[in-house]
């Protein structure tokens, strides 16, 4: 999720960018900022955080019925 959320936000920096405008806001909605956001993001998930919730236990492969290699 925090990907996808990185991804529109470099997304808009960069449209911010080819436009060259800032919306208005000069301090707030910069490239810099932008980029440094996105790349927060990336770094959050890549750490772990927010890379969806975790089902259950074990390894995660689950079989049902016969299982395969198993005559």
């Amino acid at each position: 999720m925090l990907a996808i959320a990185a991804a529109i936000v470099f997304g808009i920096a960069l449209l911010l960018d080819l436009f060259d405008t800032d919306l208005g806001a000069h301090d707030l909605l910069n490239f810099q900022t932008l980029t440094l956001l996105g790349l927060l993001l990336i770094a959050l998930y890549l750490a772990g955080i927010g890379s969806g919730p975790r089902t259950g236990t074990g390894s995660g492969r689950r079989f049902y019925g016969r299982r395969p290699g198993r005559g």
